[in-house]
């Protein structure tokens, strides 16, 4: 076959074992034809064969982001007011009010304000209503556990005095019992239910705003972990329009309140009518507990901090080995949030049911966040093929918002955060991505903080966190290459080059290897290619 693209004069870091490097490529029909010298790939050209001289520069394979919530994030460029960077209320307000004057929508979005500056004692439905009082207002915080509304859609979703808590949910009271405005985690499902919806236009519009973006720094495979009515009819959609410039895998939810025969029901059908050329379902999704910032992380002993406290799991033990022992029989791939020890405890317990259960087989079952692990479970991911699905751009100390969270977890338990190292040597399987719009989806961000342990925002560095659990460059490269494609069930396709595989490269303007690593996270990307054919080319590359 001849090929219709050559990429030449390239440093190509396959991330194959059996063929590490090469210098030149040929691709037919969106699969790799072969890999070796310039001289070789050249003599295969025809009339037709389109070729990119590379410049010398390093080459890898599409990068894949394992866990991110593509196209809500992508809504929020299209619709939300951006509170990422405020400190204050004033700021806060004034990023509302100008968002809103230019909004008309019957809804009023922010999202992002941070914890550390804002939280249960300071942002209330009165700092909404004095810049937006004629329409209902909610704002989600960076990590997307706690919003806040104000006065009319508190009204509009029913949250007044004297009401139960929805399961999973928490609504902030004042001393008066009166509520606030605060919503804790399953609480904001339930009150946005009775809110002005989202238009598919706008979902539509989110999911290309998003997909660009990702294109942008490099990624062409993505898990998004929040599939629900609207955010699927929209991938299936453009997916059938042969619009979605990367692939995705999905994880359907399960909540709480399902019954183990209804969840299985649900999530059969979703995963039968999704099985297209790049988007599909394969997988379940479960909050074993909620966050630190708000106090809904499971932890085995108290927190540490003077009110202490803990708080429970969000599935009892029976309900977490029943629904894990069907869906693992019936060949779905678990996915799980675990912020505190006793989550992710919980979820090896019921991991290892479904094992004892079904046999193995190589689910990828995956936690994601792993952000407190007990040291009697870290060896426990090896022996049980669960991968830890790590967020590393996490694992420093930002040198502007304070964390509040550390107090919470203690001295004595500080080390067992993010022990990204300390879980692959003792046998765990990885995969690292950016769980964006949580924190940015720049992947050269996130590996620069994983090898360094501080952060790459360009506000200044405080001390390592924890430097003893950084990774290599090469690991962390994996982590979104080779071990990212296998989370997402992909990697006979993605994931690294090799004849017979999807044609999907990066160009990038740097050697990651070979730079500083305090260079890493300013890496661009040249030229992202998925199946051959652009997805995005910076307008400097002339190759």
């Amino acid at each position: 076959m001849t090929p219709d693209l050559i990429l030449l004069n390239a440093d190509i870091r396959t991330m194959d074992a059996a063929h590490p490097r090469a210098q030149a490529m040929a691709m037919a029909a969106g699969r790799i034809l072969a890999l070796g010298p310039d001289a070789d790939m050249r003599a295969m050209a025809g009339k037709g064969t389109r070729i990119i001289d590379a410049g010398g520069r390093l080459v890898l394979p599409g990068f894949q982001d394992a866990h991110i919530h593509l196209q809500t994030g992508g809504i929020d460029l299209v619709q939300t007011a951006q509170l990422y960077d405020v400190t204050t209320i004033a700021e806060l307000q004034a990023a509302l009010a100008a968002h809103a004057a230019t909004s008309p929508g019957p809804m009023v979005w922010g999202a992002g304000w941070q914890p550390g500056f804002f939280g249960d004692e300071n942002l209330t439905r009165a700092v909404l209503d004095a810049v937006v009082p004629d329409r209902p207002c909610l704002v989600y915080d960076s990590n997307f556990h706690n919003a806040c509304m104000n006065s009319v859609a508190c009204k509009m979703a029913g949250v007044k005095m004297g009401m139960e808590d929805p399961l999973n949910g928490h609504v902030v009271r004042g001393s008066d019992g009166e509520p606030t405005g605060m919503l804790h985690e399953e609480a904001i499902g339930w009150a946005t239910k009775s809110l002005p919806q989202t238009d598919h236009a706008t979902h539509i519009a989110g999911l290309k705003a998003g997909q660009a973006h990702a294109n942008r720094h490099g990624i062409t495979g993505v898990v998004d972990p929040w599939i629900v009515d609207h955010l699927e009819k929209a991938y299936a959609e453009l997916d059938g329009s042969g619009g979605l410039t990367l692939r995705v895998s999905g994880a359907a939810i399960v909540r709480a309140n399902d019954t183990t025969e209804g969840a299985l029901a649900r999530l059969s059908d979703i995963r039968r009518r999704n099985s297209g050329s790049r988007f599909r379902v394969n997988a379940a999704k479960f909050f074993m507990d909620g966050g630190l910032e708000n106090r809904t992380a499971a932890m085995i002993e108290p927190y540490a901090d003077a009110p202490g406290g803990n708080a429970p799991l969000m599935f009892t033990p029976d309900q977490t080995r029943d629904f894990f022992v069907a869906l693992d029989a019936a060949r779905f791939q678990i996915h799980v949030h675990c912020i505190g020890d006793l989550a992710t405890r919980a979820t090896l317990d019921g991991i290892e049911a479904a094992r004892a259960a079904n046999g193995f087989w190589p689910a990828q079952h995956q936690i994601a966040h792993v952000q407190i692990t007990h040291p009697d479970d870290r060896r426990r991911f090896g022996e049980l093929g669960v991968m830890a699905n790590m967020q590393p751009l996490w694992a420093a100390w930002d040198p502007v918002i304070p964390d509040v969270s550390m107090d919470l977890v203690g001295q004595t338990r500080l080390d067992w955060v993010y022990a990204f190292r300390s879980l692959i040597d003792a046998g765990a399987a990885w995969c690292i991505n950016s769980d964006w719009p949580v924190s940015t989806l720049n992947p050269f961000e996130i590996i620069e903080t994983a090898v360094t342990r501080q952060a790459s925002s360009g506000k200044g560095r405080r001390e390592p966190f924890i430097p003893s659990e950084c990774l290599t460059v090469q690991e962390a490269v994996a982590g979104y290459t080779t071990h990212a494609a296998r989370a997402a069930w992909n990697e006979d396709l993605a994931g690294s080059l090799a004849r017979g595989k999807s044609a999907d490269f990066i160009v990038l303007d740097r050697d990651i290897f070979a730079c500083d690593p305090y260079d890493i996270g300013g890496t661009k990307v040249l030229l992202t290619a998925l199946e051959g054919q652009e997805v995005w080319r910076d307008p400097g590359f002339d190759g």
